[in-house]
């Protein structure tokens, strides 16, 4: 009896520590024996915000979390009036004169995308296959939603950002040296990153660490091969390869679709937080790199035709945005199809830069277009959510290099030359969700328009 006292206290205890308390949905089910159309309110608005704070976990911009929950509240006959941020929404349901408020929050963000694609295709098919049962019954099923497990290994979400990051440093210029260097870099920060989040170590101490671990990786890698096999020193540039699997693309992207749709606070939150993460990983692999010396200068010279190059880019692009939709937990089907889309997007952006002479921002719109073009057709054949298809095959346009040297240059009094580099990857990522937003407003009326 004692024993089961202490044990009570201990939970108790246990649970008063926590910021973020599980919240009890069994509890709002009042009626077993009618189905959900017919429930209380409260017990059809638990409903609602449940799905929208699940949609809003996976890492999606609030547009699609608020139309997700309004063509859930529709099928319920109620309606449904939400206020969306990065990691909270507060909604109220109205029904017969009555409403009825919930706040909802979580303890972090992230992405998942097959766990929206999931919600997305359930949310369609509300009407059919839902909204007869009962309360409990759609509870029990959105549970096994919530709690499906990832489908990658720590070990493998390492293999999958080393894949990444290696091509990426290929499309950056990088060589053969480079891109080895990445590949072990990336990989053993990435796969410490996955490690400390099941273990929920706050965000910012795992991007530091996982930062840190990476570029220090890759500078002992790089010192191996200067010593044993003579490599040239100007090979160094490529240590930025190793961080780049913690690129906020996800975040980056969805805020400024957002703020085109007047989400204003979900935009802004999203791009305070993309903005921390990215100071958070570019401050690190500056003070590392102080510690070593390495400085971010161009890239030797592959001696490469420009129609090999552009065959390589095919290939290259389409292991990056392989790698990266693995990160973001998409299924190897939906990857492949994000992996071809980001191929011809990228490539088609690299050889605007290359072969004309347009600015890189115009043409990262260009390519982001062309993404969103794609991922549309795609999105009406085979379901996938657009979002899942587009971000991973732009994430690859992000110019995590123009960052980096910005924040190096800045670091060491060179502000101009800061400025310049801050300038160019400002201009990028904002046309990059620009492109996006013309695709989509040429293709979907509903987000053509406001009703």
């Amino acid at each position: 009896m004692a024993n089961d006292q202490q044990h009570s206290e201990s939970q108790k205890f246990h649970l008063s520590q926590r910021h973020h308390m599980t919240i009890p949905w069994g509890s709002f089910i009042q009626n077993d024996n009618v189905p959900a159309r017919n429930a209380s309110l409260r017990e059809r608005a638990s409903i609602v915000g449940r799905i929208g704070i699940i949609m809003l976990s996976c890492g999606t911009g609030a547009w699609r979390v608020r139309d997700a929950m309004d063509t859930v509240a529709r099928k319920l006959e109620v309606t449904c009036s939400a206020d969306i941020g990065l990691i909270s929404l507060e909604f109220t349901c109205f029904s017969n004169e009555h409403s009825y408020t919930q706040v909802l929050s979580l303890p972090n963000t992230g992405v998942n995308t097959d766990k929206l694609n999931i919600l997305e295709n359930m949310v369609k098919n509300f009407d059919d296959d839902f909204s007869s049962l009962t309360v409990r019954q759609i509870h029990n099923i959105i549970d096994e939603v919530q709690q499906r497990p990832k489908q990658y290994t720590p070990i493998m979400l390492g293999l999958a950002a080393a894949l990444a990051c290696s091509a990426f440093i290929f499309l950056l210029g990088g060589g053969i040296p480079e891109m080895i260097c990445s590949f072990l870099g990336a990989g053993i920060g990435n796969w410490a990153r996955a490690v400390m989040g099941k273990h929920s170590m706050t965000t910012v101490a795992s991007i530091a660490i996982s930062v840190a671990l990476a570029c220090l990786t890759y500078m002992y890698t790089f010192k191996i091969f200067e010593f044993y096999f003579q490599v040239l020193a100007q090979h160094e540039a490529g240590y930025i390869g190793a961080m780049l699997f913690v690129i906020p693309g996800f975040p980056f992207i969805t805020s400024m679709l957002d703020i085109s749709k007047l989400d204003m606070r979900s935009g802004l939150e999203r791009l305070a937080y993309a903005i921390m993460i990215t100071l958070v990983a570019t401050l690190v692999g500056w003070l590392v790199a102080l510690v070593f010396d390495f400085r971010p200068e161009n890239f030797l010279p592959l001696g490469l035709s420009p129609l090999v190059i552009m065959l390589l880019r095919l290939p290259a692009s389409f292991c990056g945005v392989f790698g990266f939709s693995v990160m973001f937990n998409s299924s190897p089907k939906m990857a492949m199809t994000a992996g071809f889309i980001g191929a011809l997007a990228n490539t088609l952006r690299l050889e605007l830069v290359d072969l004309t002479t347009m600015p890189p921002a115009a043409a990262a719109f260009f390519g982001a277009l062309l993404a969103g073009l794609i991922a549309s057709l795609v999105n009406r054949y085979n379901g996938y959510p657009r979002i899942s298809l587009t971000v991973p095959s732009i994430v690859i346009m992000v110019p995590g290099l123009y960052i980096y040297r910005a924040v190096y240059s800045i670091g060491i009094n060179s502000i101009a030359v800061g400025a310049l580099w801050l300038t160019k990857a400002a201009l990028i990522i904002m046309f990059l969700p620009l492109g996006l937003f013309v695709a989509r407003a040429l293709l979907d009326k509903e987000w053509r328009h406001f009703d």
